[in-house]
């Protein structure tokens, strides 16, 4: 019961950074809010959930694990409350950050719960259920927020958390015994580490998210804010050194599995969130799809997975976890490089063969990835490896975003130059493509104007094909990080916390 409780807190917590993804232009036009001021929606929710992810460690030593559990699931519920009854801005991204703070602790406490709960040889089921619910929480969020928006309104996307949280706490007063509280932390807390992984990783993914549309360093605000993250850094590295009981171990990092299991996981984050954001981008550029309909094409991903779950108990028991590893990697790359072949007229059906491959690579990284991050550590550090390594994807994602939403403008602009280079305006064959469009449209106006079009159209194509290349390449980049990763032994998959 506490497993699947874990499990269900953390599908709550992963669905709820994308289930307002499809919706977000609704939601903008009912509380009155621009579409730059409307994208902290969905920034506030990550922001807050990276932030309080490596804090959940100290949090659970701090509170027990039962009463925080059942505190951030209260708190949830309430916060998704006022999402939903929310018609101004300011009180909605007041709602969506509070998500954040208390979904985030949800996410790597799951992990813990496995690792406490269950005795090894039920090991390898816990982490497939833990598995599957990271991987469906963002492929499937667009797809219920977009249905529920589409057949009831936007304020349901928060409103079904409602029921959700509801069974979540009934499951968690069944399922974990009381833990008493050990206030002490409080006095020996490492304050300097806390104030600077709130500031520092605060402030990274809000230059992440926002660098791009803020023109980077020609904003005096970004460079505020990245002046605020260093300071952070600094102040979390002060603490590493001086404080008596770190908040977070970074030096956790040092170890060679734990450090390779780290970047390989910020690479899946990186995959997994640029995908379920590219594809739809696609598809409504190019083939004019709805959100729903793109939301549809992105749950593909998530089949094998379900279905994987079945058999992830007897893979994670005979599979070598370097061998799984690498064969999802290569799955997973091969995925975005069949993408990268994109045409003007592809559609969602171009996507069937590579997110069907995608969601079996997902599924082989993360599942053993998981297993590998609290085997690499003591067993005392195992809560500070699972906050670092579900931090990792998350913190994986922003940077993915921030650098596909850069590339994708870059690449769009230096395509369509190169296309218009290419597009002699003294070549007969123009001239004449020219007056046909002329005649046919009316105008010689109209006729640019739809060639101006064409070639964007173009370009757009292109630079998404470069887009999953770069996905693809730096997959394969992390691919040798592998042979630092030691086999699970048999029969105690999963050290104790």
């Amino acid at each position: 019961l506490a497993v699947i409780a874990g499990s269900l807190g953390a599908l709550l917590a992963t669905l709820d950074i994308s289930i307002v993804n499809s919706s977000l232009p609704t939601i903008q036009g009912e509380i009155g809010a621009t579409p730059s001021e409307g994208t902290w929606i969905a920034t506030a929710y990550l922001v807050a959930e990276i932030i309080v992810i490596p804090l959940s460690a100290w949090l659970e030593r701090l509170l027990g694990l039962r009463t925080l559990l059942l505190g951030a699931s209260i708190l949830f519920t309430g916060f998704s409350i006022v999402c939903g009854v929310s018609t101004t801005l300011t009180s909605m991204i007041i709602g969506r950050a509070g998500q954040g703070l208390t979904g985030g602790v949800l996410i790597p406490t799951a992990l813990t719960i496995i690792a406490t709960r269950l005795p090894p040889r039920q090991q390898p089921i816990g982490t497939a259920l833990f598995g599957v619910t990271a991987i469906l929480g963002p492929v499937v969020g667009p797809l219920i927020g977009g249905w529920l928006t589409i057949n009831f309104s936007w304020h349901y996307a928060f409103f079904i958390n409602v029921p959700l949280s509801a069974v979540l706490i009934g499951l968690l007063l069944l399922g974990l015994p009381h833990q008493r509280a050990s206030l002490d932390e409080l006095r020996n807390a490492d304050w300097l580490g806390i104030a600077g992984l709130a500031l520092g990783l605060g402030g990274l993914t809000v230059v992440l998210e926002e660098g791009q549309r803020e023109q980077w360093f020609e904003s005096a605000e970004i460079i505020r804010l990245t002046g605020i993250a260093i300071l952070g850094f600094l102040l979390l590295f002060a603490g590493q050194m001086w404080a008596r009981k770190p908040v977070i171990r970074l030096r956790l990092l040092l170890d060679r599995q734990f450090g390779s299991v780290f970047v390989v996981g910020m690479v899946t984050g990186v995959v997994l969130y640029g995908t379920a954001f590219v594809i739809p981008q696609f598809l409504a550029a190019i083939a004019d799809y709805d959100a729903l309909q793109a939301g549809e094409v992105v749950l593909l991903s998530g089949i094998p997975s379900i279905i994987l779950m079945f058999f992830a108990p007897l893979l994670i028991r005979y599979v070598d976890v370097r061998a799984a590893v690498a064969f999802g990697l290569l799955v997973m790359a091969l995925s975005c490089w069949i993408d990268r072949g994109l045409t003007i007229y592809s559609d969602g059906s171009a996507f069937t063969e590579s997110q069907l491959l995608r969601g079996v690579g997902q599924i082989f990284v993360m599942l053993f990835l998981n297993q590998a991050a609290i085997r690499s550590v003591a067993p005392q550090y195992a809560g500070d490896a699972s906050g670092l390594y579900n931090a990792a994807r998350n913190l994986g994602g922003s940077i993915g975003l921030a650098l596909l939403g850069t590339i994708q403008e870059q690449r769009t602009w230096m395509h369509a130059r190169r296309i218009e280079e290419a597009v002699m305006a003294n070549s007969t064959a123009v001239q004449e493509y020219i007056g046909g469009l002329s005649q046919s449209l009316g105008s010689a106006d109209a006729a640019m104007l739809s060639l101006a079009g064409q070639i964007q159209q173009q370009a757009l194509v292109m630079t998404y094909g470069d887009l999953f290349f770069m996905l693809a390449v730096g997959i394969v980049v992390v691919l040798p990080l592998v042979l630092f990763l030691r086999p699970l032994p048999k029969g105690d998959l999963a050290a104790m916390h």
